[in-house]
């Protein structure tokens, strides 16, 4: 059930956020869902693993169900060092 939510936030902050969101083909409002649902997930992550760069993406883009992650390593790091 989705359920309205307001919040304060500086006029600023709101444009580059709506810009950010337009740019990855998303609405801020999934955006801001993805981030809270990230944040309050039971599968907790020690936060102390995670660079700076990590904790900053989590939440902001969704993967296809099929995203195979080994696949995609290999074929990147192969393209770097081949």
């Amino acid at each position: 059930m989705n359920t309205k939510l307001t919040l304060t936030i500086e006029q600023s902050i709101i444009e580059k956020a709506k810009r950010y969101a337009r740019d990855r083909e998303r609405s801020l409002s999934d955006l801001i869902e993805s981030y809270l649902r990230a944040l309050t997930d039971e599968k907790e992550i020690d936060e102390g693993d995670l660079s700076p760069t990590i904790k900053q993406l989590r939440g902001s883009f969704k993967l296809p169900k099929d995203f195979d992650y080994k696949k995609e390593l290999t074929e990147s790091l192969s393209k770097k060092y081949l």
